[in-house]
């Protein structure tokens, strides 16, 4: 059977997260869905991360089996036609080896999520970002950040119900930028690793607004960080503002 690898776009906000429920709406129950008007015996999809619900995705990446040999262009084609009105987009969709898995062949994740500091409503990002009120320092949310790149026992920022064998994880890169909005700031948190734990960024988020706001000092973090206990996280951020934004392989399946 033929394989293939989607990238694939999506607002996560009407969605109970990626992975497929009996009664609730997700992304992959809708893509699924897509599939199965093209090859009604099509077995289920596998996606490089189970992101939450209402977390969105700019590049997130699953494969498939098709028993068709498909053009890959008409297959995304017809994807989008069948996805209509769901919030999902297949960016494009490639024929990949059978070696090719969208999960175990991925050596890098990259989320991004975006923070705002402002005293107005968000308008025309409201469901896509988090919003505070109060002024945020920029510097301080990095120093903080610093503490946590490396390799570590990331206890602290692991969910309680996480299913990952081990909490100890390599961090990559974990950036804070800035950037003015009328009326207020954007905080931008790049983070970059192999693999992470359950509502492991949106853990590192919520502590570092913290920071950000003079709750904890920078020092703090790396306190939290040592305690290996998750009580001593800061308060989780909501899903609205993270966005899983690509998927790194040693061959990259995907060219513009």
């Amino acid at each position: 059977m033929p394989r293939y690898a989607l990238k694939i776009e999506y607002d996560g906000a009407p969605f109970a997260g990626w992975q497929r429920q009996a009664d609730l709406p997700t992304v992959q129950g809708a893509i699924e869905a897509a599939l199965a008007k093209l090859e009604p015996d099509l077995p289920s999809i596998a996606a490089a991360g189970r992101t939450d619900a209402g977390v969105h995705a700019l590049g997130q990446v699953a494969h498939c089996d098709l028993a068709q040999d498909w053009d890959p262009f008409r297959l995304s084609e017809a994807l989008n036609h069948h996805l209509k009105p769901a919030p999902v987009a297949i960016l494009q969709a490639v024929r990949v080896g059978d070696d090719f898995h969208a999960r175990f062949s991925a050596i890098e994740r990259r989320y991004l999520f975006r923070l705002v500091s402002r005293r107005a409503p968000v308008v025309h990002d409201r469901g896509r970002v988090w919003q505070v009120r109060h002024p945020l320092d920029g510097a301080a949310m990095q120093v903080g950040a610093d503490h946590l790149l490396g390799r570590h026992d990331f206890t602290t920022f692991r969910a309680a119900l996480c299913q990952a064998a081990s909490p100890v994880k390599t961090l990559d890169e974990l950036r804070v930028e800035e950037i003015a909005i009328p009326h207020g700031q954007e905080f931008r948190f790049h983070v970059r690793a192999r693999s992470f734990l359950h509502s492991q960024v949106r853990s590192f988020v919520g502590t570092l607004e913290r920071v950000g706001a003079g709750a904890w000092a920078p020092q703090d973090v790396k306190t939290a960080l040592d305690a290996r206990d998750r009580t001593a996280c800061g308060p989780v951020s909501p899903p609205q503002g993270l966005y899983l934004t690509g998927v790194g392989y040693p061959d990259d399946p995907f060219t513009e």
